[in-house]
């Protein structure tokens, strides 16, 4: 009986893994690229950061998301660099490819009363591999640029789809 419901049980989550972009569905999304923890030695700081996303999914493969995050140290120096967002992602039909794009209000703070509000905007693509029914892995590349600078990467995030 254990074995029978064990089968049963990985039968569903194969194939419930492809119905996860419906509409209706949530999605929350930390990304390991935004959970950093670095050590500059020329300033002596320590950088620490953290992001998130999390939305729904208004049509079939449409996510509407809401971006959090937040950079203490930012790049080993002073900076502080505080991040809210709101952009979207379209899934490829079910096989979990994905493009998403963003806009961002970032509020970067300098210390001794210097702070500075700059939008920016975000593109990324990856793909979503489901490891059970409702976790994922997403590797993704990313592009974001405000009016000073433009950064590129990579990035590997989870997905927990509800």
């Amino acid at each position: 009986m254990k074995k029978l419901a064990l089968l049963v049980c990985l039968l569903v989550a194969t194939v419930a893994a492809q119905a996860q972009f419906e509409k209706g569905k949530w999605i929350v999304n930390p990304s390991i690229s935004g959970l950093g923890l670095s050590h500059n030695t020329d300033t002596d700081k320590t950088s620490f950061g953290i992001e998130a996303k999390g939305g729904a999914f208004l049509l079939d493969n449409v996510a509407l998301l809401v971006h959090a995050g937040a950079a203490w140290n930012n790049g080993g120096s002073d900076t502080d660099v505080y991040t809210l967002g709101v952009g979207g992602r379209y899934y490829f039909s079910n096989i979990g490819i994905y493009l998403g794009a963003d806009v961002n209000v970032d509020r970067w703070d300098w210390g001794h009363d210097l702070d500075d509000t700059k939008f920016s905007f975000g593109l990324e693509a990856g793909y979503a591999f489901f490891l059970t029914r409702t976790v994922t892995i997403e590797p993704a590349a990313y592009w974001n640029v405000n009016s000073d600078r433009s950064k590129f990467g990579l990035k590997v995030g989870f997905g927990f789809y509800f």
